[in-house]
């Protein structure tokens, strides 16, 4: 099945819903943002996870011992870079690594320049100027739709339980990463347990399973 991540957790509540109804990761923002999250709040809430979900961090242009600093106090399996991290930077953290790319408007996606990072997966997420992510805005998945990379693709921007099946169906990605998709109105960070239900059952309703 499409694997799905729920990203922007602030508190026990919204993560222990998420992982009751089937999310395989919980995402941890450690930068500025409405859902930025301290370590100690972090490590408190993995603490209480199931073994199964994968904890991501999530960091923008962040000092590298300060990633490794964090990834090892919270407990964290993955790294997601969602700033303009170099190459070396990537091979350097030490855990699995989640690369981010924005797309639309002035950028659109270089495979090769993509391929280029040593990640285990590839996420593509909407672009909006002076924004580096956690905009709730979709871009065009026609950009996405084929494209061949050697990394897995993870889907973000704007997901909603509305709207995510179709997303998964144009893009066949092997994941898809969502955030103010699924939060109460008005809340940041504060997930809506129906609207994450909701969520999961859309994304796998179309039974699109990643090789």
């Amino acid at each position: 099945m499409v694997r799905i991540k729920i990203c922007g957790i602030t508190d026990i509540s919204g993560a222990l819903a998420a992982a009751e109804a089937g999310a395989d990761a919980l995402g941890f923002v450690f930068a500025p943002s409405p859902r930025c999250i301290t370590p100690v709040e972090a490590r408190l809430i993995c603490r209480e996870l199931p073994p199964f979900i994968t904890r991501v961090g999530v960091f923008v242009d962040a000092p590298l011992e300060e990633v490794r600093a964090v990834a090892d106090y919270c407990g964290l399996d993955v790294i997601q870079l969602h700033g303009n991290e170099p190459v070396d930077y990537c091979r350097a953290v030490g855990r699995r690594v989640i690369k981010a790319f924005r797309v639309g408007g002035e950028l659109k996606i270089d495979p090769q320049a993509v391929s280029g990072y040593p990640a285990d997966a590839i996420l593509l997420d909407t672009f909006v100027a002076g924004r580096k992510g956690g905009t709730g805005q979709p871009f065009d998945w026609h950009l996405a739709a084929g494209l061949k990379l050697p990394r897995p693709l993870i889907l973000a921007g704007g997901l909603t339980p509305e709207n995510v099946g179709r997303a998964v169906e144009l893009v066949r990605p092997y994941g898809v990463d969502v955030s103010s998709g699924v939060e109460m109105e008005g809340r940041p960070g504060k997930k809506d347990p129906e609207k994450i239900r909701r969520f999961i059952a859309a994304a796998r309703a179309s039974g699109w399973s990643p090789a």
